[in-house]
């Protein structure tokens, strides 16, 4: 066995066709948005998180695209790209922290939804995806599978609640990991001409012998408004340990790469994440 640490790794953000926005936006009079917001991009010098080059004939700017798209969606709702083209609209707000600042405040949270993010989370226990699987609204899964991936090599990381008793269960993870191999040898699966649905109805038989809390892989990709939920919940002292480990690490990911949407949010000194309004 190897001892393994969590990983998270920020795989995949919104990305925005600025031609098709523009020509919307062309179509419903609301261009100047659109050239106010590249103009702030391009003043700001350095590129922002989830950046995005318009194409075609103009200069390229570097947009936060899962902001940009998050903000189109709660303009369009009420027409408010600019003054006068919703008679009922009479103040527009131009500062987009500001404007996202009250979207948080008025719990309009099913714009956040537009904005989805992946990542992959390396080395995590399957006790902490049994749990991460539980947030199924807004979010999506593939995790590296044990009815395929046979277990030669486990990955295992020990819990600070178990540290005096760290060589005990070192001792039980090489022994269930010894089994493995030597019952795959027994069973013959590597001999020549074992066929691959053979292998697979082994390797998935062994798995029922292998620790709950041995280290896989899985990627989750969820929206914005799931993350909010998500890092709320499961960085709260109540959470389980090593979710509460791995939600800390997206937290910070998030706060950088979308800081207008996770504005409200303070690290307590107790590593719990916690949002001035909740349920958004």
């Amino acid at each position: 066995m190897h001892e393994t640490t969590p990983q998270v790794f920020l795989i995949a953000r919104p990305s925005i066709d600025l031609e098709g926005m523009r020509s919307y936006l062309r179509a419903v009079g609301g261009e100047s948005w659109l050239e106010s917001r590249l103009g702030e991009s391009e003043g700001a010098g350095e590129p922002a998180a989830g950046g995005a080059e318009a194409p075609g004939a103009g200069a390229a700017s570097s947009i936060n695209a899962g902001e940009l798209l998050v903000e189109f969606g709660g303009r369009a709702c009420y027409r408010s790209w600019e003054p006068g083209l919703n008679p009922n609209v009479t103040k527009i707000r131009t500062d987009q922290r500001e404007y996202f600042a009250n979207i948080l405040r008025s719990a309009h949270g099913s714009v956040l939804e537009h904005a989805n993010y992946s990542f992959a989370l390396r080395d995590v226990g399957r006790v902490f995806t049994h749990e991460l699987v539980r947030h199924r609204a807004g979010s999506a899964f593939s995790q590296e599978s044990l009815r395929y991936v046979r277990l030669a090599d486990i990955g295992f990381r020990v819990p600070p609640a178990l540290e005096p008793v760290r060589e005990q269960v070192i001792s039980i993870v090489e022994q269930l990991e010894e089994f493995q191999l030597s019952a795959a040898q027994k069973l013959g699966i590597d001999a020549e001409g074992v066929p691959f649905h053979v292998k697979k109805e082994v390797t998935s038989a062994l798995r029922r012998l292998a620790p709950i809390g041995l280290s896989t892989d899985i990627i989750w990709t969820a929206n914005a408004r799931t993350l909010r939920h998500v890092i709320e919940m499961r960085t709260a002292p109540g959470a389980e340990e090593e979710l509460r480990l791995v939600f800390d690490k997206v937290a910070e990911i998030m706060l950088r790469e979308a800081p207008g949407l996770f504005q409200d949010f303070t690290r307590q000194e107790d590593g719990a994440w916690v949002p001035e309004h909740h349920k958004v």
